[in-house]
């Protein structure tokens, strides 16, 4: 079982670079840091081997050095946008990382559900704001939300992130976006249908999404929401539920 210590930070997975392959950086090549731990269990999560605790065991603690250097090897010295996702990436201690990494003029990104507010999230390059709908089965927490809005002290760019399956997710994003008129949106098509599965080779129903990213993009269009943008998950479209891409 993995025993980190205060300053060190639960490592699932290095890989990369590779493209982002959703919201506001899609497209963009990026070395992505995928912490293990979370505190939400989404009812879809396509990444439970971040997540659930009987992958524990799979998780390394790690220091900031070690994490850099591997970031460092991988993108052969090259400064490159660095990913950090999880699980919830805003449970573990980033702040030094990001500050050495900026030192070579690296940069930052992060996706958080707005749960657990942290000081560094103020120098970050991008925060990636992606609060949970119905579907998920998680409650959100307004306060907390807004407490990251607070730490990110309009520093990063900062922009609103939701997963859609139906018409509960979508009037819930409406809404969440409709307290923060400020933030740009992406909407994105929900992957798979809760139970997810375990099997991340598992074939992926591309109709399915398909479907939905049309039924998302003529929702969007009816309503003359013309701010958000509808993208799809394109790692997904490319390689399914693979890890490590």
């Amino acid at each position: 079982m993995i025993h980190a210590r205060s300053n060190e930070i639960r490592v699932s997975e290095i890989f990369g670079p590779t493209i982002q392959g959703e919201g506001v950086l899609i497209g963009l090549p990026t070395v992505f840091v995928r912490s293990g731990g979370c505190d939400y269990r989404c009812s879809w999560c396509d990444s439970l081997h971040a997540v659930e605790s009987r992958y524990r065991n799979e998780w390394q603690a790690m220091s900031t050095e070690e994490v850099w250097q591997e970031i460092v090897r991988l993108s052969r010295g090259e400064a490159v946008m660095v990913s950090l996702s999880g699980g919830n990436p805003a449970i573990q201690p980033f702040g030094d990382l990001i500050g050495r990494g900026h030192e070579q003029g690296y940069r930052f990104a992060l996706e958080t559900q707005g749960s657990v507010a942290r000081d560094w999230f103020a120098a970050l390059d991008v925060l990636v704001l992606s609060p949970k709908p119905p579907s998920s089965r998680m409650d959100t927490d307004w306060e907390a939300f807004d407490a990251c809005l607070g730490m990110a002290a309009g520093k990063p760019q900062t922009v609103l992130k939701f997963v859609v399956f139906d018409e509960a997710d979508y009037a819930y994003a409406r809404a969440a976006a409709a307290r923060h008129p400020h933030l740009p949106v992406y909407l994105q098509p929900g992957n798979h249908m809760p139970p997810p599965p375990d099997d991340h080779d598992a074939p992926l129903d591309i109709d399915g999404v398909m479907e939905r990213m049309r039924w998302l993009v003529d929702r969007v269009v009816a309503d003359r929401w013309f701010e958000a943008r509808v993208l799809p998950q394109l790692h997904v479209l490319i390689w399914g539920n693979r890890r490590g891409v």
